[in-house]
């Protein structure tokens, strides 16, 4: 996608979601363009076998959530990201099994099913076993801050009003969540260059 196009996508998007209040079927073009995105977010996160559910509780809650979006406060990519990080949050204890099992053992090449071996896939691009082991470790806040960075590529602004929360207080818990992980993990920061091409 150009960058052009790109720049005109969140006037679109907005228009779609406005357009779906009267006719509802418009808004499975948003599930269209923002599904698989969505979905890689959040098996990243939780993998593949809870991402299924949280991603459908994600869409229907913008669905039925629609007539209060409010396209000048966020994108409808922002939005999404918003409504999948707070439905992320009611499973963290799914997502810290899932990180610490990733920390202790790395993504299983030999799993069976294909499900298994997207979540082998997503998992092994991102999170490294020791990467992994430290993301479990941080509270649940910085890592939903530091993973919108770094996985969905979401500005400061973005995630400040995904999330509900004052700008500087996105810059304070990332700042955190890379101590954190730098320390952990012997003075490096793996996902600096993730976080860069999500800027890029």
């Amino acid at each position: 996608m150009t960058a052009l196009s790109w720049a005109a996508r969140p006037a679109e998007d907005a228009e779609v979601v406005r357009l779906s209040l009267d006719e509802s079927e418009r808004f499975s073009a948003v599930f269209d363009t923002y599904f698989g995105e969505i979905h890689r977010y959040v098996a990243q996160r939780l993998g593949a076998d809870g991402a299924e559910d949280i991603v459908a509780e994600t869409f229907l809650t913008a669905f039925r959530k629609r007539a209060r979006y409010d396209p000048s406060r966020a994108s409808v990519r922002a939005w999404l990201y918003g409504i999948a990080t707070n439905l992320i949050g009611k499973h963290r204890r799914v997502e810290v099994r899932t990180l610490r099992a990733l920390g202790r053992h790395g993504p299983d090449p030999d799993a069976p099913g294909h499900e298994e071996r997207i979540a082998v896939r997503v998992s092994a691009e991102s999170l490294r076993p020791s990467l992994a082991a430290a993301l479990a470790g941080l509270h649940q806040r910085d890592r939903d801050v530091l993973l919108l960075v770094a996985l969905a590529g979401l500005s400061h602004e973005e995630i400040s009003t995904a999330l509900g929360i004052p700008y500087g207080t996105v810059a304070s818990r990332l700042n955190r969540a890379r101590k954190k992980l730098r320390a952990a993990l012997g003075g490096t920061n793996p996902m600096a260059e993730s976080e860069e091409a999500g800027r890029g």
